[in-house]
């Protein structure tokens, strides 16, 4: 079953987190925090994502990333702190940003009009977005805007970006999902990455899967062969619904034409960077805008990716 076409905010959205997103497949961030002794995949994600926050602990990360084992968490905060603080953190991020952008769209477009359009617009929406609620986008939006339009850009794009899986986060609340059962149920929807893309990374084993599906099919939410239920299907379209409600002040503040122009143009890079290898061939159907809808693609419980 195919879902119904989302708004355009979300749509806009969805190009947005796919731009951001470009840096956790390329290798510039653990170039860049090498040099710090920092080698392991996950300290580096948490390096670059949970930074904004400071020098926080375990506690922290699980509650607003949401999806993670905190167990898992924990084996790496806060000791991550010792060896690069939150500000060198964010600093090499922005690095690394600088370098894949340069690579993927080359010098020539990060200074051109489509660019500083796209990081005018991306800004404009950004005036709106609200901090109350929201820890991992109020953490980002404390920090300076870069000068440099594609840095400008991206950072934009990260704030909505944490904005909507801020308010996604709360409706998953609300609707009485953890953060397991929201990975699980995502990945059972028609949209859903595949489990095993996703599970390891953070942290879960099978037995906490298969866990979390019988959790689901106690409520009526999962099938015994591990597909959503119609019951399931409406919860995932309600959770869209009601995230697409809290997230939804930027682009009312940005104007229909501002939010259809954002789309396409980000969604111009998304491509560019997409034939210059920004993301792994097998994910590619998840994040480029092309046989997927990406109009209707559902918030990832990834905590976006």
């Amino acid at each position: 079953m195919t879902p119904p076409p989302g708004p355009p905010g979300r749509k806009c959205q969805n190009a947005l987190n796919t731009f951001h997103s470009t840096v956790y497949f390329s290798p510039d961030l653990g170039g860049e925090l090498a040099g710090q002794g920092i080698d392991d995949p996950m300290d580096c994600y948490l390096a670059g994502r949970a930074a904004a926050l400071g020098r926080v602990g375990p506690g922290v990360v699980t509650a607003v990333f949401y999806n993670f084992r905190h167990d898992t968490l924990a084996r790496h905060l806060p000791a991550l702190w010792d060896r690069v603080t939150p500000d060198e953190a964010l600093a090499a991020r922005l690095r690394a940003v600088d370098t894949l952008l340069r690579r993927v769209l080359g010098a020539e477009a990060l200074t051109a009009r489509p660019m500083r359009d796209a990081a005018e617009l991306a800004l404009r929406a950004v005036e709106a977005c609200g901090r109350a609620g929201r820890p991992l986008y109020a953490a980002h939006a404390d920090q300076p805007v870069p000068d440099a339009p594609h840095l400008a850009f991206w950072y934009a794009a990260t704030m909505l970006r944490e904005h909507r899986g801020d308010s996604h986060v709360a409706a998953l609340c609300a609707a009485g999902l953890d953060g397991l059962e929201a990975l699980v149920s995502h990945c059972a929807s028609d949209a859903g990455m595949p489990r095993e893309t996703v599970m390891t990374q953070r942290g879960w084993t099978r037995q906490d899967w298969s866990a979390a599906e019988d959790r689901l099919r106690e409520r009526g939410l999962m099938s015994t062969d591990g597909t959503l239920t119609r019951q399931g299907v409406r919860l995932r379209r309600e959770l869209e619904e009601e995230t697409d409600r809290g997230d939804r002040d930027p682009y009312r503040h940005l104007g229909p034409a501002g939010v259809a122009e954002l789309t396409r143009l980000t969604e111009e890079f998304v491509r560019t960077a997409a034939a210059a290898g920004a993301f792994p061939a097998a994910l590619e159907p998840f994040f480029v805008p092309t046989a997927r809808r990406q109009d209707s693609r559902p918030t990832a419980d990834l905590t976006q990716t």
